[in-house]
């Protein structure tokens, strides 16, 4: 029997959705494998484990230390790496998110391997697993295979669904204690400017504003209608340069990349950056006044007009459906 470690991602006590995906990731690579999950933080670790072992993991390593508190690469690695060495898996799994993008690289150079990165689905083909990822900007897909070695990859947020939540199921958490030493980088404060609420590279609802919404205030009924709808507020990178919001909501190229079951475009124009980061969006729904604009191009459903007019009638007609 093969076995393949999933480093699972937390924030604030739980475990980030993606966590999960990447235990379906994992069985979708070989369904008979043993997922070993691997919990990482400074506090109490069993409930996240048990919690991984409900979606799908057979056991859990947890390593806890205060040096763990706040993601480094260093600390991070060095975990990672006493479990690798002591499990000698055959794959390793993690999420695509901004941790895992900047922690995966570093381990598979210390490992010796290859990484196959942006993973957005896995078919089996015989006896082996491809992997699916975009490129060109998404323009593009291209198929990957692993012919020798380590298989490492991560996968996309919001694109590998999660197996259901089994609370039944039982396994074994395991406690490791590893000596995280030499950390040359000392994070001594963490200040989130991203708004509170649903994580918005994991968010099944995003309202993106562009340029169109004229101002900070323009945002405020994109984050009402987010409310509404239970999901999170994102930007173009010309709304962000224009000082409109923070740039943690920049999506596109050079930004976040999100795959929602719904994404709600308002006011912008469809720049090719700005579609490599939500172009593969299950549902894309465009409001502008150009009855031009390019990202009429690739939505599945278009409102020309006003969007300070079409959004507070959106929240109504939202409220009125939800009473």
């Amino acid at each position: 029997m093969s076995k393949l470690l999933v480093i699972a991602e937390g924030r604030d006590g739980t475990l980030r959705n993606v966590s999960y995906e990447a235990v379906a990731a994992a069985k979708a690579i070989d369904n008979e494998a043993e997922i070993v999950g691997i919990v990482l933080g400074n506090e109490a670790l069993d409930e996240q484990a048990q919690e991984l072992i409900h979606y799908g993991a057979d056991r859990v390593v947890t390593i806890k230390s205060d040096k763990l508190e706040t993601y480094t690469s260093e600390g991070y690695g060095q975990a990672v790496l006493a479990v690798v060495n002591e499990e000698s898996p055959d794959g390793i799994v993690m999420g695509h998110t901004s941790i895992g993008k900047d922690l995966t690289p570093k381990l598979a150079a210390k490992l010796d391997t290859g990484l196959i990165s942006d993973v957005v689905e896995i078919e089996q083909t015989g006896d082996r697993a491809e992997f699916i990822r975009p490129i060109y900007s998404g323009k593009a897909f291209e198929k990957k295979i692993i012919t020798d070695g380590l298989g490492f990859v991560t996968i996309r947020p919001n694109n590998i669904p999660p197996l259901e939540h089994d609370a039944s199921r039982s396994g074994e958490v395991t406690a490791k204690d590893v000596e995280v030493a030499d950390i040359r980088t000392i994070v001594k404060e963490v200040v989130r400017k991203a708004s509170e609420g649903v994580d918005l590279s994991e968010a099944n609802v995003v309202i993106a504003g562009g340029r169109g919404v004229k101002s900070a205030d323009g945002f405020k009924p994109l984050y009402e209608l987010a409310d509404v709808l239970g999901g999170a507020v994102g930007a173009s990178r010309g709304a962000c340069d224009a000082d409109y919001c923070d740039y943690s909501l920049q999506i596109g190229q050079t930004g976040k990349v999100v795959t929602p079951d719904l994404y709600i475009a308002v006011g912008i124009s469809g720049a090719i950056q700005h579609l490599a980061g939500m172009s593969n969006s299950k549902v894309i729904v465009a409001i502008n006044k150009d009855p031009e604009a390019n990202i009429f191009n690739i939505a599945d459903y278009g409102i020309v007009g006003d969007l300070f007019e079409i959004i507070p009638l959106l929240i109504e007609e939202i409220k009125a459906i939800k009473a």
